[in-house]
């Protein structure tokens, strides 16, 4: 796990990889909507799931490849992080996973 004063590791691929932050109002329901929504995309196995940080594995439908995606709370920001485990590229699977995330936050809140 991350410590909370460094944050999620940086994207070193941005070809196979998406990493997202942004600060809320309120951080502490942002981050249980967040981690709620995840925990419902289809084929993710959740790992580890706390107070401020959450990850799990999201598969692919016919090769099962497998994606870390991690949410995490550090002060007044969120930040999350989706990246491919294999392969140079993942034809924007992850930008996709974080965006449907973040829409999906929106339609909570609106």
């Amino acid at each position: 796990m991350p410590s909370h004063e460094s944050g999620l590791k940086p994207c070193f691929n941005p070809l196979n990889c998406v990493f997202f932050q942004k600060e809320f109002e309120n951080v502490d329901k942002t981050f249980d909507q967040l981690v709620s929504i995840a925990q419902k995309i289809p084929r993710t196995k959740v790992l580890e799931n706390n107070q401020s940080y959450w990850k799990g594995v999201c598969r692919s439908l016919i090769f099962r490849f497998p994606d870390d995606l991690e949410i995490l709370k550090i002060g007044n920001k969120i930040q999350i992080r989706s990246a491919s485990r294999y392969g140079g590229g993942d034809l924007g699977v992850n930008g996709t996973r974080v965006g449907g995330l973040l829409t999906d936050l929106e339609k909570l809140n609106s």
